[in-house]
């Protein structure tokens, strides 16, 4: 079951452990899903704080 996070953050720190990052993107809103080898975190966010924080991850970016 995927555990929903609400600090950014959190949310970049946990990316440096991550295998992939993949971003869904429906109407205004977007969905990040971040895979680390156990669990899958997920982050909901607006389209333009989304960009910024894409920008900052530090594993491979995956548009579905």
């Amino acid at each position: 079951m995927p555990t929903e996070i609400t600090d950014e953050d959190a949310f970049m720190k946990m990316s440096e452990s991550a295998i992939e990052c993949r971003v869904r993107r429906s109407g205004e809103s977007v969905k990040l899903k971040l895979r680390t080898r156990k669990k899958l975190y997920t982050m909901k966010v607006v389209g333009a704080r989304a960009e910024e924080i894409i920008k900052g991850l530090a594993c491979e970016v995956v548009e579905v």
